[in-house]
């Protein structure tokens, strides 16, 4: 099996590509990472100018040798690339899997939403640089060479499931990226964010017209949460109970999801 990484907001270092491919090789002998050369380019923030980037997604999409697709790290700048990818993707980009999260999540939404390949929420090749990282890196692998089901987040229940970072789920809203949602468990986790832009990206979401329709909202870890000055007079407990009854969906509690090793693996869809 070849797995094609490409980095479509941030890069990565040449150290943490041949960790990672290395460390491939011990935990998934019959799986190649295939790890495009943009992955290591820098245009100031980003991996390489938007052309560069919707190229390589491009290249390694449409490739018949690739048979999955694994984002390298998030960030930003997956956005910016949307229209130019999403309408040059052929039949074999649909044959595929798409593994990432946080701000990947902007691709696993457009790819969703035109049904194209198999969007799955879940661990990047940049995490093993995280304390513990190496679980979660052996976990994707185990996900996209074997379709383990002990990789998954315990709490799929047979219903259709989509997890999102939660500033990345209100950048999608009112835009043509953000897939149906109708009848789907929406999972939502956050990181490094004062409680106070958390409760204005649930205040979004909620009164999102996009959204009608869910069958209900469960809580990732929200991480690293900032200081917030004055201090924030609600817990996230009461701030995402008060947020879904006002959508008039039902909290059905947390998710074993967030931007750390832990991060378990959400397909979209019915798993």
């Amino acid at each position: 099996m070849r797995i094609g990484v490409v980095a479509p907001a941030r890069g990565i270092d040449r150290a943490t590509a041949d960790r990672a491919v290395d460390f491939a090789a011990m935990m998934a002998p019959n799986a190649r990472l295939v790890i495009h050369p943009q992955c290591l380019l820098s245009d100031g923030h980003f991996a390489g100018a938007d052309a560069d980037r919707a190229a390589a997604f491009i290249d390694i999409a449409n490739d018949p040798h690739i048979d999955a697709v694994w984002f390298a790290r998030g960030g930003y700048g997956s956005n910016r690339i949307i229209p130019d990818v999403i309408g040059r993707l052929t039949d074999v980009a649909k044959a595929k899997t798409y593994l990432g999260y946080s701000d990947a999540g902007f691709l696993l939404a457009a790819l969703y939403a035109r049904d194209i390949g198999r969007p799955v929420h879940g661990p990047m090749l940049a995490d093993i640089n995280r304390p513990g990282g190496e679980a979660a890196v052996a976990r994707a692998l185990a996900w996209l060479t074997m379709g383990d089901r002990g990789t998954l987040e315990a709490g799929l229940d047979g219903r259709p499931h989509a997890a999102f970072n939660l500033t990345i789920l209100a950048g999608l809203v009112g835009t043509p990226w953000l897939p149906d949602l109708t009848g789907h468990v929406l999972i939502i986790e956050e990181v490094a964010e004062p409680l106070y832009r958390i409760d204005r990206m649930l205040c979004q979401v909620a009164r999102a017209d996009q959204l009608r329709g869910i069958a209900g909202v469960r809580l990732g870890r929200i991480e690293d949460i900032q200081p917030n000055d004055p201090i924030w007079g609600e817990d996230i407990a009461t701030m995402i109970n008060r947020w879904c009854a006002e959508m008039g969906v039902p909290y059905l509690g947390t998710a074993d999801v967030g931007h750390d090793a832990g991060n378990k693996i959400v397909p979209f869809g019915v798993t």
